[in-house]
């Protein structure tokens, strides 16, 4: 077996945080399911724009929907490409789906970063992308803002699986987990099936340290600081799944358990290494556990599959991970500040990246 099928049999799922037209159709996503025993594929608005922004893999694509659709606009020029390639990566993944019980094999379909802080419209595109794409292994990345708190409870009561994204505090964490249940919760009430519907929380990694090493490198916290480099993040992380393993053995979710309800696994995204000191596979190796996803980027995927170490790291030394959490904030490197900038950042490159998109869709527009 390869690292990337140790990992996944030490419970931390591989998907892969890439989707391409020309890498779908030369069968690339199978042969890492077949390899490597990847279960999952996440996409972004950053992601579309490099696969439809350059080459010519979507130019036939685009001409057939302008012949049938003549003088549509560049944002349903995007999303009926967008919807092929979804569709494409779900029917590739359906057999582990069917394999796993719904418990994996999903693809998920971000809504409109224009819609980040606009809750009820947020929870009726998750909808209209949900019936566009018609799969049964589909998941709708909605962000984890203060505003898509309610439509993530809403979207999860309607029965559609949500990949809740942008997370990088504990406390947006937490909101976005009882909005979970609070779907399934609503859903129960009414008498309907929860056990086939899945959910999981992004929590991002990588650019949290970036953050924090740039301020220490300020000098923000003396000399003593420079011993949490490359540190906070994955303590960040540890501390968030220690929550998880509490919440799943509370009362109010054991209830949900026995009618069949699958725990919002924690997804660790933002998993590229940003700083080159550091190991390639870091936040790979480093948070490893049972119930959770890692989504790699390809580059990130070939480091592991080459010298990547699979063992339980996600739950040693909680302890050590506190401390680090209690020095950040004692040294007053502003973990909580750094977070909700990290969020409005995300939030407005995705929508650069759209505006990007949609330009080069434009351009592309047949004479």
């Amino acid at each position: 077996m390869s690292k990337l099928q140790d990992l996944s049999n030490a419970g931390t799922a591989v998907w892969l945080d890439f989707v391409d037209r020309k890498f779908l159709n030369a069968g690339g996503l199978q042969k890492l399911v077949d390899e490597d025993g990847l279960s999952g594929v996440t996409s972004n608005p950053t992601i579309f724009e490099k696969a439809m922004g350059s080459g010519e893999a979507y130019d036939e694509g685009f001409a057939a929907f302008d012949k049938a659709n003549p003088g549509a606009t560049a944002m349903a020029r995007y999303e009926a490409q967008a919807v092929k390639d979804i569709q494409a990566a779900c029917d590739t993944l359906r057999p582990v789906y069917d394999r796993l019980d719904a418990k994996d094999g999903y693809v998920s379909l971000e809504v409109s970063p224009y819609l980040a802080m606009k809750g009820p419209e947020t929870a009726e595109e998750a909808e209209r992308l949900w019936k566009a794409v018609d799969r049964p292994n589909l998941m709708i990345k909605i962000p984890g803002t203060d505003d898509g708190v309610r439509a993530i409870r809403d979207t999860i009561a309607k029965g559609i699986n949500v990949n809740v994204t942008l997370l990088f505090s504990i406390a947006a964490y937490q909101k976005v987990a009882n909005a979970y249940v609070e779907g399934l919760e609503e859903r129960a009430e009414k008498g309907l099936p929860i056990d086939r519907i899945a959910s999981v929380a992004s929590f991002f990694v990588s650019r949290i340290d970036s953050k924090i090493d740039d301020k220490i490198d300020a000098g923000v916290g003396g000399d003593e600081a420079k011993a949490l480099k490359g540190k906070v993040a994955i303590a960040n992380a540890k501390l968030a799944y220690a929550w998880y393993q509490e919440f799943i053995a509370s009362d109010r979710w054991q209830k949900l358990a026995a009618k069949g309800a699958q725990p919002q696994r924690l997804l660790w995204a933002s998993t590229g290494t940003k700083n080159p000191d550091y190991p390639d596979t870091l936040y790979v190796d480093a948070l490893i556990g049972p119930e959770t996803v890692n989504t790699m980027p390809p580059k990130t995927m070939d480091a592991f599959r080459d010298h990547g170490t699979v063992a339980q790291t996600l739950t040693d030394d909680v302890a050590g991970a506190r401390q680090v959490m209690a020095d950040a904030e004692r040294l007053g490197l502003d973990l909580d500040g750094v977070t909700a900038t990290l969020v409005e950042e995300g939030v407005a490159s995705f929508a650069t990246s759209f505006d990007d998109l949609l330009k080069v869709i434009g351009e592309k527009q047949p004479a």
